[in-house]
């Protein structure tokens, strides 16, 4: 059953919750608009399961007491204390569900005290939610985030290159997780690890992911390319010359690895320009040009 389905079978003769992830930063199980229903005895839906999924039932489940229209919006950092790993942040609210008629339209969504309104989206401009900073408040109005299928994008280095491909995400079909191990090159949206966490985080890159490494050091990029294709990383791209991706593939055959799913260089053929731009662009063109996967299409 999907979480549409038994909030509207639900709705007419039982208190029902509502979980949405209003947005993401880095890894996350779940995209903005991923969406689970609560009730006292059923569920349906997921934000993508573990310790996360686990707190906000309980928490959905709790909100279920309270009267109708009744929310909370949390930030979630994506950390040991819900055993998860590679620092994401999801924002997330949680309410007492009042109505299901909006869920099949773009909807604007207003905050009032005790009250959640909703009405359609038109063609009015809306920021997207950010996922830190202050909580949103009384009187904030936001558009409805619309789960659908999103290629999780695992980017690793905030240089120049990284940063004209992070630029560029917003609005595709794409779910960022951007890193990088130095402390100066901080930006919206990276998250700063020592390069062992990043090696690890690379390591734990799931089938339906595409990873980038293009990072400053050519040692630390060749460990997370040594990392991810022990992964199940259905992409794994690395920036680099002719004679980088010879010096690579030389020494993953000698240590036995398996370098049939590297991709170096990367961008689609064809475009030879060398700006950071230019390179961005090939680049997001030639993971757009990948089929998507059945999770990914089981998620929509």
């Amino acid at each position: 059953m999907i979480w549409q389905d038994l909030a509207r079978q639900a709705l007419p003769r039982e208190p029902v919750a509502l979980i949405s992830v209003l947005a993401t930063e880095g890894s996350a199980p779940r995209g903005p608009g991923a969406r689970m229903v609560i009730t006292a005895g059923a569920m349906a839906g997921t934000i993508g399961g573990g310790r996360l999924e686990h707190q906000l039932v309980a928490q959905a489940r709790a909100i279920l007491a309270y009267p109708a229209g009744t929310w909370r919006v949390q930030d979630y950092p994506l950390g040991p204390l819900l055993g998860q790993c590679c620092g994401g942040r999801v924002r997330v609210m949680v309410e007492r569900l009042s109505d299901a008629a909006w869920f099949d339209a773009p909807t604007l969504t207003t905050l009032r005290d005790g009250a959640v309104e909703r009405a359609p989206l038109g063609n009015r401009p809306v920021s997207p939610i950010p996922a830190r900073g202050p909580l949103p408040a009384p009187g904030f109005a936001f558009a409805e985030p619309q789960d659908g299928p999103r290629l999780p994008l695992m980017l690793f280095g905030a240089g120049h290159v990284g940063r004209a491909i992070a630029r560029r995400v917003e609005g595709l079909p794409l779910s960022l997780a951007w890193y990088d191990s130095r402390a100066d090159y901080d930006a919206p949206g990276v998250m700063i690890a020592p390069e062992a966490e990043l090696v690890e985080c690379a390591a734990s890159a799931g089938g339906d992911h595409a990873v980038l490494i293009l990072t400053h050091d050519h040692g630390l990029d060749y460990r997370l390319v040594a990392a991810t294709l022990r992964s199940r990383a259905r992409f794994v791209g690395l920036i680099g010359s002719a004679t980088k991706r010879s010096r690579f593939l030389a020494r993953l055959r000698a240590e036995g690895g398996d370098a049939s799913r590297l991709t170096c260089p990367i961008g689609i053929p064809g475009i030879t320009g060398k700006e950071p731009d230019t390179i961005a662009i090939a680049v997001l063109a030639q993971l757009l040009s990948l089929p998507l996967a059945a999770s990914m299409e089981q998620a929509a």
